[in-house]
């Protein structure tokens, strides 16, 4: 069963007490939380994923409330909780969903050192992946939310996941983080993407995130072999270009992306070396999604391979 098919009420009683536990893919998550707006916002945004029987195991334990005494009416704000301790600073409780995400990628940054990780948008075409690793800014989000809703199965927004005994990539298709005009132009590239509402004031600006694809989510536990890496940068009124990079220096770059290659040591490198050398690796400019997108598709034909990244 999904969360899409249980009743509402019934949600609701299960996220407040005892949680409500999802299988994600390569994790298993329980959210729990009383506040009625975090409650709509997660059931539509994680309408495609399965539930887990109430008491199971689970890798991340989040809890969100709002503070006891005045704070809960003056100011009210919102806090999470990680396996009953509190991690973070609160937040205002408007920004109640985009701190369950962002408390989300802080378990897995902070525990998931099995994979290596990089921060990086993955998306995947014909059981290869393309990973577009990029800054705040860098137009990342709006590529795979774009790539997302045009043949391309997502497996991740923020988190490149690879396994050191392969470097296969794993997939978490969680919701995607849009941010500022990217929200828009969303809407108006992909009329039949699922937003939820627009949340202003956030640390990043106004933030809305896109519910994943039915069929990634219903795929989560396949995995894909990296084959293209390309580092995006938005440029208004640049045309859209795709620059051949040095697989060493993509290298360099991927190591400075991840959240844990210096951690891992010899298989850190060994994992991404392994990665990068299977992989075309580019720069890529652009300010035009309608542009940009068939250089990705271009991508994809048999005659691009191993032209790039020598």
């Amino acid at each position: 069963m999904t969360v899409g098919e249980l009743a509402r009420d019934e949600f609701l009683a299960r996220l407040e007490h005892p949680g409500i536990s999802l299988d994600t893919g390569p994790f298993l998550i329980r959210i729990k939380t009383a506040i009625g707006e975090l409650a709509d916002e997660v059931r539509f945004l994680y309408g495609e994923f399965p539930v887990l029987p109430d008491g199971g195991i689970t890798h991340f334990r989040l809890e969100l409330r709002r503070p006891a005494g005045l704070r809960r009416w003056w100011r009210p704000q919102v806090f999470s909780l990680f396996d009953g301790e509190r991690r973070f600073e609160p937040m205002p409780l408007a920004l109640a969903i985009p701190t369950l995400e962002w408390s989300l990628n802080w378990c897995v940054a902070a525990n998931a050192h099995h994979h290596v990780m990089v921060h990086s948008a993955v998306l995947e075409r014909d059981g290869r992946a393309l990973l577009l690793p990029g800054t705040p800014g860098a137009g990342k989000s709006t590529l795979c939310a774009a790539l997302a809703h045009r043949g391309w199965r997502l497996l991740s927004d923020e988190f490149a996941l690879l396994r050191p005994a392969d470097s296969q990539l794993v997939s978490w298709p969680r919701p995607i983080s849009l941010k500022g005009p990217s929200i828009d132009l969303i809407r108006a590239f992909a009329p039949d993407a699922r937003l939820g509402r627009t949340i202003p004031g956030t640390p990043k600006g106004p933030v809305a995130h896109l519910r994943p694809p039915s069929a990634s989510v219903q795929r989560a536990r396949d995995r894909a072999e990296p084959a293209w890496v390309v580092f995006p940068t938005y440029r208004a009124g640049e045309p859209a270009r795709l620059t051949p990079l040095s697989r060493a220096r993509a290298f360099y770059r991927l190591a400075q992306f991840s959240f844990n290659y210096e951690l891992l040591g010899p298989p850190g490198f060994e994992t991404l070396s392994r990665a990068i050398d299977g992989c075309d690796t580019y720069d890529f400019t652009y300010s035009k999604l309608d542009d940009a997108l068939p250089l990705f598709q271009a991508l994809v034909a048999p005659s691009s391979r191993r032209v790039a990244g020598s």
